[in-house]
């Protein structure tokens, strides 16, 4: 069992129905698509994605990622360990990370239905990275840049699902 120092999670209820919200978040590369474009939050950094033949959409599916910050290489691997279609996915990470503001982490969601939406909870555990100059950068800026991943990844299924909502 992996212990991890520091957690958050956001909630988001969704106009939709819990199968439709679990095929959207189900997509690896849609929901990390905010480390996909350069960002400030990202120090104009993005990430590319190279997914399994399983496309991440199975237990025991591999999600790698790499890019660069100034130069310096960015990766990281993830596996797919906890998926119950329609109401939970899990993934974490493996191997050696090579990330700024966070190190190994354990990310996932959990879907509610309720009466004409769905209740979105997406959460994070994580560490700093290892390194002493990882262990600075992530007391500083980890806890912002998480908050801001779970936010872009509740907000983007939201709106991905707001057109559907009739007024009455």
């Amino acid at each position: 069992m992996i212990l991890y120092d520091h957690s958050a999670q956001v909630l988001k209820d969704v106009s939709t129905s819990a199968e439709a919200l679990f095929g959207y978040m189900d997509d690896p590369a849609r929901i990390g698509s905010h480390m996909r474009e350069p960002s400030m939050m990202m120090l104009g950094a993005r990430m590319i994605y190279e997914l399994d033949e399983r496309g991440g959409r199975a237990a025991g599916s591999v999600i790698k990622m790499h890019g660069s910050l100034l130069g310096l290489p960015l990766a990281v691997e993830e596996v797919i360990v906890d998926r119950r279609p329609p109401h939970l996915k899990t993934w974490r990470t493996f191997g050696r990370t090579r990330l700024f503001v966070i190190g190994a982490h354990q990310v996932g969601f959990e879907i509610t239905p309720a009466k004409g939406f769905c209740r979105l909870r997406i959460f994070i555990n994580y560490n700093y990275p290892s390194s002493i100059l990882g262990k600075f950068i992530g007391t500083m800026f980890g806890r912002a840049y998480v908050r801001w991943c779970l936010r872009r990844m509740s907000e983007d299924a939201a709106a991905k699902f707001q057109s559907s909502v009739v007024a009455p």
